[in-house]
């Protein structure tokens, strides 16, 4: 499917609709907030139309639209710091100068869309270029096809926030759009955290210029549990080895393959304190456990001859010591080997990295603004080499793998044989 035409018709700053008070002016970002990457982490919503009547489209999208201007501001009033302005000291001055707000029309119809995976479509429904630099902490576009289906495209500043807020402030939002939202987030992260002097380590690890492509991939319910057969662990952990043993095989088909293979997942921190905090407790409330796969571990015949099993519990095994006592480290003055070993590691020619987030648990397709659930929500490219973002299946019964690499790597990627058998393209019934 070509390029289209996505007419911006409108664009507005949309503020608290109360003021913030004095004594909440200052956001403090705390030591995870410090390692955020610089870039914002895009989600897109995609709904059906619930009206069978072109000619009413424009009064509903009306409705629709004063809808979610009207309930955005009411949620800010909670979530203050996304309408604020980040400081020169890295903290949030909560000044309520608002969020950019995007209304556009979509010369197409929405299933369309749905019936391809076309990414530099997809980033047309976002507000702006997630990848570069701007004054507002948030950002929405709320396009509007043909067919009355709308698509609401979120951009939130990682510098703030990770997936589970991000995540937090939708179910807050369309909530308060529905009329029935108690959600009171929690901004209290750099008291548990506090900040810490990484000037030595400014930078976002891991993003680069070369040209990132990125790959869907759907797992159902019977790749899953073959792959969970293989792996013998959950389902996430058996997705997220298979993905790491196929990319290492990318490697291994090049001249210089890296002798050093680095898996890096995410790892929520919140259950994981004593005791656990809220989950709606605001932040960049996650850190990296890293398993690494080494020339000794290789010595069966290489990268590809690795077992499944044999990697996922490597990164089983790093994600379990991310417990309440390594959390407890991460609150002290010190800066944790862990990230020193990331900043050295990322900087050495013969090691790979693979990087992995798993949105699998966060309840995305509960994003109902008063007019349904979404058809469907996609996580649209990020400039990361090897960044893979996982996220359950409408029906929570399968995976979506949104894997970002580099568009060499691509030709290897799409014709690999031992992934094929495993994935589907179909993105959703519409």
């Amino acid at each position: 499917m070509a390029m289209m035409n996505v007419e911006i018709i409108s664009k507005e700053m949309i503020k608290p609709s109360s003021p913030t008070p004095n004594h909440l002016r200052t956001h403090k970002r705390s030591f995870p907030d410090q390692l955020a990457p610089t870039t914002y982490i895009p989600i897109i919503l995609f709904y059906q139309s619930n009206n069978a009547h072109d000619g009413v489209v424009d009064h509903h999208q009306l409705q629709k639209s004063c809808r979610l201007k009207k309930s955005l501001q009411q949620t800010l009033n909670r979530f203050y710091p996304l309408a604020g302005t980040l400081k020169e000291d890295h903290s949030i001055d909560c000044n309520d100068e608002g969020v950019e707000f995007y209304e556009a029309r979509v010369a197409c119809k929405l299933s369309q869309i749905l019936q391809h995976f076309n990414m530099e479509i997809l980033n047309q429904f976002l507000p702006f270029e997630p990848h570069g630099t701007h004054d507002v902490l948030l950002a929405v576009k709320y396009n509007i096809f043909e067919c009355g289906g709308v698509a609401v495209g979120v951009c939130v500043s990682h510098r703030i926030a990770d997936g589970a807020s991000a995540t937090t402030f939708l179910g807050a939002w369309s909530a308060t759009s529905r009329g029935d939202d108690d959600v009171c987030p929690k901004f209290d992260a750099a008291t548990y955290f506090p900040p810490k002097d990484i000037s030595w380590g400014k930078g976002d690890i891991g993003v680069t210029k070369e040209k990132i492509v990125t790959r869907r991939l759907v797992f159902d319910k019977s790749s899953i549990a073959a792959l969970k057969e293989n792996a013998s662990s959950t389902r996430v952990l058996a997705v997220s080895a298979f993905i790491w043993k196929r990319l290492m095989a990318i490697s291994k088909s090049k001249p210089a393959p890296a002798r050093v293979h680095v898996a890096i997942h995410a790892v929520n921190l919140r259950p994981r304190m004593v005791p656990p905090m809220p989950t709606h407790s605001f932040g960049n409330l996650w850190y990296f456990a890293a398993a690494v796969l080494s020339p000794h571990d290789q010595l069966d015949g290489g990268d590809d001859h690795v077992s499944n099993r044999t990697l996922a519990i490597k990164l089983s095994k790093a994600i379990k010591g991310i417990d309440g006592d390594y959390v407890k480290k991460l609150q002290s003055d010190l800066i944790p080997d862990s990230l020193t070993k990331e900043v050295e590691l990322s900087s050495k020619g013969d090691v790979e990295s693979y990087r992995f987030t798993s949105w699998c648990r966060f309840p995305l397709y509960e994003a109902d603004f008063g007019w349904g659930e979404p058809t469907w929500v996609c996580c649209p490219s990020m400039p990361f080499k090897n960044l893979v973002v996982l996220t359950s299946t409408r029906d929570e019964d399968g995976i979506e793998a949104f894997a970002n690499i580099l568009e060499e790597d691509a030709v290897v990627f799409d014709r690999d044989e031992e992934l094929l058998p495993f994935v589907s393209w179909k993105i959703a019934d519409y």
